[in-house]
């Protein structure tokens, strides 16, 4: 599927890495992501088990030394710390590193976040890797944030636009109806700028408004009084959206 996405992009892009889902940061997904020249960008376990390259002073004797201290994710070095802030009564630190993990053939680059509740003392931690060891640990997280817009352009076509409604079975219909779906949630994120509305269902709300107040003026008597078109159309599409337009004080 991968190549059969690249071949299809042609040269219109030029992708660099690819974002998996945690459950595919595994050996394999590094290896294929590879046979295709890309990078790869995904989530480890926080219990990872992970080593620093060996460094010591060789012996002589046997087999050359891979691993060396295996990190301690409660003592985590601070010649690795990037960052560190504290928000809320949560102290947030970022590492990074460059180490190897017995189950992956290639070395990861790693960023560690860690999460501190100063008043309660629990710690939560994420790991996020690349294949990349020269990328920055700012992109890792900025590319990585990318996963969840994808799946809230998922959503977006399931919830209001059609994607897991239409009944069609056949290739050609499908994806027609799939690519409708996922159209709309383009289109629809640009009516959003432009509308000043707060979600897609106020969107709609308005429009259906304003097809109502169309469809009135057409069974309206001829000898009707007069009526304020601009004050109508002002009105009709807030009925039935979600979030109140803010008043000035």
């Amino acid at each position: 599927m991968l190549q059969k996405l690249l071949k299809l992009i042609g040269e219109t892009l030029q992708p660099v890495y690819f974002l998996y889902d945690g459950a595919f940061g595994n050996n394999a997904a590094v290896q294929m992501t590879r046979q295709v020249g890309l990078d790869l960008i995904s989530k480890l376990r926080n219990n990872s088990a992970l080593y620093f390259k060996w460094d010591g002073v060789y012996s002589g004797k046997g087999r050359l030394p891979v691993y060396g201290d295996k990190v301690d994710y409660k003592n985590l070095p601070a010649a690795h710390l990037k960052s560190e802030e504290t928000k809320k009564q949560i102290l947030t630190r970022i590492y990074q590193m460059n180490v190897i993990h017995k189950k992956f053939t290639d070395a990861l680059n790693v960023v560690i976040i860690e999460k501190k509740n100063v008043k309660t003392g629990k710690i939560a931690t994420v790991i996020l890797f690349s294949t990349d060891l020269e990328l920055d640990w700012k992109n890792i997280i900025d590319y990585y944030r990318l996963r969840f817009q994808i799946e809230f352009n998922f959503r977006d076509a399931k919830q209001h636009w059609g994607l897991e409604d239409f009944m069609v079975i056949k290739e050609h219909s499908v994806i027609n109806s799939a690519n409708l779906s996922m159209w709309m949630v383009n289109v629809s994120q640009a009516m959003l700028v432009t509308s000043g509305e707060k979600s897609i269902l106020d969107l709609k709300a308005r429009h259906h408004g304003l097809r109502y107040a169309q469809e009135i003026f057409k069974i309206l008597p001829e000898n009707t009084k007069p009526i304020n078109i601009v004050q109508l159309f002002e009105k009709i599409p807030v009925l039935g959206r979600i979030h109140g337009e803010k008043k000035a004080a």
